[in-house]
């Protein structure tokens, strides 16, 4: 049964295969840090790219023209649009 990630403990263990340890601790080692610092650097550097690709919207420029005509020149709110305006409630 997996365990509930506590909050405010700093720790976080790994199990990898003795080789990848070894591989892990020489590059930090040519790096003249220790493999905590090591993997973290690695780590933030992958998790700020995955982060970053999840963030971006891209588009092509027949769309994004599309998108900052529609910014620039909004349509007339439909219906649909108008009902659900008068659903939401009302803010303080």
């Amino acid at each position: 049964m997996p365990r509930t990630a506590v909050e405010d403990n700093q720790r976080m263990n790994l199990r990898v295969p003795p080789e990848v340890k070894s591989r892990l601790a020489r590059a930090a080692s040519l790096n003249h840090l220790d493999l905590t610092s090591f993997v973290t650097q690695a780590a933030l550097r992958e998790a700020d790219a995955v982060i970053a690709a999840a963030e971006k919207i891209k588009l092509s420029e027949d769309s994004y023209l599309r998108v900052l005509s529609l910014l620039e020149n909004p349509p007339e709110p439909n219906e649909k649009l108008l009902a659900a305006a008068k659903a939401m409630p009302k803010s303080v």
